[in-house]
């Protein structure tokens, strides 16, 4: 399995903010939209990704307070980066090694997308739920002939 398989199925909504706006601003926009990180633009450049890892820190550091900070002051300017053509297993490794939950997806330059810990826990289980039922089936429709000549 692909990236680009996660990406068919979950869709390629993304949410971008710019490198000025107002933290305030994006983390009304990622509670607002139930989400877990944005994609940080300039123009149609990908520059940095804003997760709540990042917020929480400049909650920390800053006394819960983020009058005052722009995007551009909290988030992860050197954000690593999948392919459609990368692997799963890749990509997990990816995330674990880097302790990323988020990674966006750039091809040829272009952002296709951002797929998250949850697309890929998600699509492992649904594929091996499929390969489960699939074996299951296999077994229930073992012929007759090969149990005889089994025992």
């Amino acid at each position: 399995m692909k990236v680009r398989d996660i990406l068919r199925v979950k869709g390629s909504t993304l949410f971008t903010v710019s490198q000025e706006t107002a933290l305030q601003t994006a983390v009304l926009v990622m509670s607002e939209h139930d989400i877990g990180s944005l994609v940080v633009m300039e123009y149609d450049k990908l520059v940095g990704m804003l997760t709540f890892r990042e917020v929480i820190a400049a909650l920390a550091q800053h006394h819960g307070q983020l009058d005052g900070l722009q995007v551009k002051s909290v988030m992860n300017a050197k954000p690593i980066c999948c392919n459609m053509e990368t692997e799963i297993d890749d990509v997990r490794r990816m995330m674990l090694v880097d302790h990323a939950r988020y990674l966006p997806v750039v091809d040829q330059k272009m952002l296709m997308g951002v797929i998250s810990f949850y697309d890929v826990a998600k699509s492992v289980v649904e594929a091996q739920d499929f390969e489960n039922t699939m074996l299951k089936a296999y077994i229930r429709d073992w012929p007759e002939d090969m149990e005889k000549t089994a025992n």
